[in-house]
């Protein structure tokens, strides 16, 4: 049996949903697992989670990168749900997300990225449970894509271990914001609830696309924020106003991609055969 898979890339925290909050992305890798007679790389990050549900030996894993790694795109975790929903697929299993989350989460090392993957939309993730909130955003999200990379270990490091009581007061504040703002599909809300005190300021020094969309956001643009732990930045453009973001993104920033992209669904099998 053949099966071929897709999973999306994924932007996290959306500003101040530090380490909850995230959302896929309509950028693709995938997975086609066939019978193989070669010894399947058992280092890989997909291989290891296909056999965290389903033996590896006697296969074949045949992937198609298109995510870049380390721009904070979660390349990581949509390897890890092709390997994961490729297991259950030739197991004929019906796994639940939070099942497959529980299998892969420890290889991942944040349930966020994986779990956006994993179901697709706008999602939360707390203490292993996935509530997916929404089906998309009041806003476009517009990838630009540096070619520098950073690594999200180095990345989590510079984090303070503590940080003050407004700081903390003002995240909940914008998170609360952001879940209505979801709620009530409210490009105003969500342009307001964007701000962020946790992650952001202390990723900024290898971020610095992020400050320099900030100091003149385009025109039509609801904001922007650093996706997951950077470098690449999300604006997030007013509906109807992404020709006009792109245009003007790309125009500023030539060295970099500049991707206009949609809220997606999340991995799954395309083909069994």
């Amino acid at each position: 049996m053949t099966v071929r898979v897709r999973a999306p890339a994924t932007t996290a925290n959306i500003g101040p949903g530090f380490d909850c909050a995230a959302l896929a992305l309509d950028f693709w890798n995938e997975l086609e697992v066939g019978a193989g007679d070669e010894e399947p790389d058992t280092d890989h990050l997909g291989v290891r989670a296909f056999a965290r549900l389903a033996p590896v030996k006697g296969r074949s894993f045949r992937w198609v990168d298109r995510i870049p790694r380390e721009r904070g795109l979660g390349s990581s975790a949509a390897v890890i749900a092709l390997g994961l929903v490729a297991a259950a697929a030739t197991l004929g299993a019906e796994l639940e997300p939070e099942e497959l989350l529980a299998a892969g989460v420890d290889l991942e090392g944040h349930a966020d990225n994986l779990a956006a993957a994993l179901v697709g939309g706008v999602c939360l993730t707390v203490g292993g449970r996935i509530v997916r909130v929404a089906d998309d955003v009041p806003g476009s999200p517009i990838a630009i894509v540096p070619d520098a990379t950073v690594a999200t270990a180095r990345a989590r490091r510079a984090l303070p271990a503590t940080v003050s009581h407004s700081d903390a007061a003002f995240n909940a504040a914008h998170a609360a914001l952001l879940g209505a703002a979801l709620a009530r599909e409210s490009a105003d809300l969500f342009a307001s609830a964007l701000e962020d005190r946790l992650h952001e300021p202390y990723r900024a020094a290898r971020a610095p696309l992020l400050a320099a969309v900030r100091d003149r956001l385009p025109t039509g643009a609801l904001g922007a924020t650093l996706s997951g732990s950077g470098p690449t930045v999300i604006v997030w453009a007013r509906v109807g106003s992404e020709d006009g973001c792109v245009e003007e993104l790309a125009s500023r920033f030539p060295d970099e991609r500049v991707l206009q992209l949609r809220v997606a669904e999340g991995a799954a099998l395309v083909r069994s055969f």
